[in-house]
């Protein structure tokens, strides 16, 4: 079998359809709400790139490890694995896979560092909380691995999107926010539901969206198959579009309909999920992001997400915390700790960073 074929075996494997996340590990054994599930989830990618970043990692590795975390989720309960435990492992695993290693100790300096807000030079070598926190890596390292089938393949919309940047060039505000969404993106689940590329078409046209504003086509014209005319009239109150423009990327991997239908979908998660942010007080740009209409095919789709406000309020209630705040320590995740990976933003657009009850 061509490795060609062995990745294709590989990346199936990890494919799951949306009824699936009604049925993991943590909904079927832990009887964890969904909305409570995806909002740890997104917190844990959250909490793994702050790791990364203060790491000094290149984004590949940290793209692979949240996959990895999902995948994670897939097979093991949120309540007897908490997810900066499963985060720093997934971390740890991908310094060697990416061939970007980085000392077990390091690794564990930054995460106690990060769990207990404490400035990581004060951590001594031989405190018992940093032996305590290397061991916690190692064994859920073995979980994570045994849980990974170790299948350490990983394909990135990020590839798709530099294939796409070099071969249709856009403005580079655009081509910013639709690498800042794909960032996003590892804190929704769509890894586990989609291929990249799809990733990669959402997070391009909801960028191109974004950034040309209400006026521009909206979702729907930009995925629709085939492209609306340009004999139709152009109302007075919109703007003419030039042919093409606003379906780069919808020509450039060349959909066929259920295709479509998927990058649809994954721009109304995309939206769903900024949507659940709370966002008083977040950037002007946020919020228009999180105002786009989704496409109207994703309308009849179940929504996963809930106000992550109301989200935290239940989990609040003693009968529904379901996981202790950390297996490591019991402080919580530090609030708003640090960068995501990629391309420098510009234009205004703030990617989001998840802020910890």
């Amino acid at each position: 079998m061509g490795a060609t074929s062995l990745a294709a075996t590989s990346s199936s494997q990890w494919m799951f359809t949306l009824s699936a996340l009604h049925n993991t590990p943590s909904r079927v054994t832990s009887n964890i709400p969904l909305e409570k599930e995806l909002y740890d989830r997104s917190r844990g990618v959250e909490f793994l790139y702050r790791l990364g970043v203060s790491l000094g990692l290149p984004s590949s590795a940290m793209y692979t490890a949240a996959t990895w975390f999902h995948r994670f989720y897939m097979r093991y309960s949120m309540e007897d694995y908490h997810r900066q435990d499963v985060a720093a492992s997934c971390i740890f695993l991908a310094t060697k896979t990416e061939e970007c290693g980085r000392k077990l100790r390091d690794v564990a300096k930054v995460v106690c560092s990060k769990v207990s807000q404490i400035d990581i030079a004060k951590i001594a070598d031989d405190s018992k909380e940093l032996e305590e926190c290397q061991t916690s890596i190692l064994l859920t390292e073995e979980v994570l691995l045994e849980g990974l089938c170790f299948d350490f393949v990983v394909d990135s919309p990020h590839a798709d999107l530099i294939a796409l940047f070099d071969a249709s060039p856009n403005t580079a505000q655009i081509e910013e926010c639709a690498w800042s969404i794909a960032n996003d993106s590892y804190r929704t689940p769509l890894c586990l539901l989609y291929p990249p590329r799809i990733i990669a078409a959402a997070c391009y046209v909801l960028a191109e969206r974004a950034i040309e504003g209400p006026q521009s086509s909206s979702l729907d014209a930009r995925i629709a198959s085939p492209a609306p005319s340009a004999s139709l009239p152009t109302p007075p109150s919109h703007k003419a579009q030039l042919s093409g423009t606003s379906r780069r990327a919808i020509e450039h991997f060349g959909f066929n309909e259920m295709e479509l239908a998927n990058v649809a979908d994954a721009l109304g998660i995309l939206l769903e999920y900024y949507g659940a942010q709370d966002l008083q007080g977040s950037c002007e740009f946020l919020s228009s992001v999180a105002s786009i209409p989704p496409p109207h095919t994703s309308a009849h789709r179940e929504k996963l997400y809930k106000p992550f406000a109301h989200v935290v309020a239940a989990a609040i209630q003693p009968a529904n915390s379901s996981t202790p705040e950390s297996a490591i320590s019991q402080s919580a995740t530090p609030l708003r700790g640090g960068s995501t990976p990629g391309k420098s933003t510009a234009g205004g657009w703030k990617p989001v960073t998840e802020p910890a009850p």
